[in-house]
């Protein structure tokens, strides 16, 4: 009995002793020496890791590049090509001093492929910050069309004149002779155009426009000496009537661009204090 227990005891005895080559002196689990190999493949396998993320959603998803091939598959270089076209059209609408809406069949189609980008995100564990769009720009629009008289760069704060068109006149009222100037144009899905009157200060012209039974989106603005002014704007608006009234000397008029899905003719009658009219 006694040889059993020696012979039992000797195995546990060098059991104990390979355990103790994990610790120290002190009882604690030796921690693992890292090397300059090991250290230097982690970080070739992140920047790799880092670098496929970047190719196969980043870029497709907010630029619309994909050099892959595997955007356009998770349909993500779609996604980035709309974004990238709101973006222009918001800078350009910016520049045009135009507040328009975006068309909601785009902001549907927008949300399904940015559902489908965060399921995608889900499956391959994407950063949060690749699968969470931005939220979408409040207006957006086509470039503009270039104008006759180009404003110049603002010296002054714009300001605004809420007061400055009167009341809306009945164009039934007045007749085609009591007009001075009459202009169409025939505006294509996305575009626009810009009318202006060259006024003095103090001036009040009237004036009376029409989509022609469809509907537009118009700023009514004005400038000239490094001075600019919004008077008024509208969106979806199928006729105006009233009177401008120049805040200052310079060229104030309409911009209008149609944001319907077919063409809309915008007609415009002006009539009293105005030195030319101003159009494309």
């Amino acid at each position: 009995m006694i040889r059993n227990q020696e012979t039992t005891r000797g195995p546990q005895t060098a059991l104990r002793a390979e355990r103790s080559q994990y610790r120290d002196a002190e009882g604690h689990i030796r921690g693992v020496e890292a090397t300059s190999g090991g250290l230097i493949r982690s970080t070739l396998l992140t920047c790799g890791a880092a670098a496929a993320m970047l190719t196969v959603v980043y870029l497709p998803a907010e630029y619309g590049i994909d050099p892959t091939g595997f955007g356009a598959i998770l349909g993500l270089t779609e996604m980035g090509q709309i974004k990238q076209q709101l973006y222009a059209e918001a800078e350009a609408d910016a520049e045009a001093t135009a507040t328009v809406t975006l068309d909601p069949s785009t902001l549907e189609r927008l949300d399904r492929i940015e559902a489908q980008l965060a399921a995608i995100g889900a499956v391959i564990g994407a950063p949060a910050a690749l699968t969470e769009p931005p939220s979408p720009p409040q207006g957006a629009a086509a470039s503009p069309q270039p104008t006759a008289d180009p404003a110049p760069a603002p010296e002054a704060p714009a300001e605004t004149a809420p007061t400055a068109a009167a009341p809306a006149l009945d164009p039934a009222a007045t007749s085609a002779a009591d007009w001075r100037d009459e202009v169409s144009y025939t505006l294509a899905p996305g575009e626009g155009i810009e009318v202006k009157l060259v006024m003095q200060e103090g001036q009040t012209a009237r004036f009376a426009w029409t989509a022609n039974g469809a509907v537009l989106n118009y700023d009514t603005h004005g400038d000239g000496g490094g001075q600019k002014i919004s008077y008024e704007q509208g969106r979806a608006v199928p006729e105006q009537a009233g009177e401008l009234t120049a805040a200052f000397t310079g060229n104030h008029g309409w911009f209008w661009r149609n944001r319907t899905d077919a063409p809309v003719t915008v007609t415009l009658r002006t009539a009293g204090d105005y030195a030319a009219l101003k159009a494309p």
